[in-house]
């Protein structure tokens, strides 16, 4: 009977411990820089679950609208960044055309303001944080990638005016 009453205190003694919390992923900072090198602002990547949630605060950029995507490549070389490559498409390879790449973020654009900063937070649905075949962490990292105010070109897309490093933090 003192065995039983002992058991069920020690279990009741458990179940009123509140369960441990996994962690969160810790944030991961890209540092956004222009193609004269310098630091333009950050990006902050948490998870959202589902997709990853982007703080973005940015500083010494034209005003106006601009749009930003991930893309495939952990580069970021200057002038152009076209080394970032194609959008990130979260397929092996790189080379699924199914539908909208996974680094697109539908319905966003970056509004700079006239002093050249903007303060926002966007959540990129189709990436993730994680291991997976969408996770901005594939093929050693990805880039996110600034482009120029959208009405600036007539065809194609807008150039790319900043880019920050997507690599999984140590």
């Amino acid at each position: 009977m003192k065995r039983s009453i002992l058991m069920i205190c020690g279990l009741a003694a458990i179940a009123a411990v509140p369960a441990a919390a996994v962690p969160a992923a810790k944030p991961v900072v890209v540092e956004i820089k222009n193609a004269a090198g310098q630091n333009v602002g950050t990006a902050t990547l948490t998870d959202a679950a589902p997709g990853v949630r982007i703080k973005l605060d940015i500083k010494s950029l034209p005003a106006g609208e601009h749009s930003i995507h991930i893309h495939q490549l952990a580069k970021c070389e200057p002038p152009d960044f076209k080394s970032a490559g194609p959008h990130f498409s979260g397929m092996p390879g790189g080379h699924d055309h199914s539908g909208a790449p996974a680094g697109d973020i539908p319905n966003f654009a970056l509004v700079v303001g006239a002093d050249g900063t903007a303060h926002v937070t966007v959540v990129a649905p189709n990436v993730t944080l994680g291991g997976d075949d969408h996770s901005v962490f594939s093929n050693g990292g990805t880039a996110l990638v600034i482009h120029a105010v959208a009405s600036e070109t007539g065809s194609g897309a807008p150039p790319r005016i900043a880019c920050g490093v997507i690599s999984k933090p140590e």
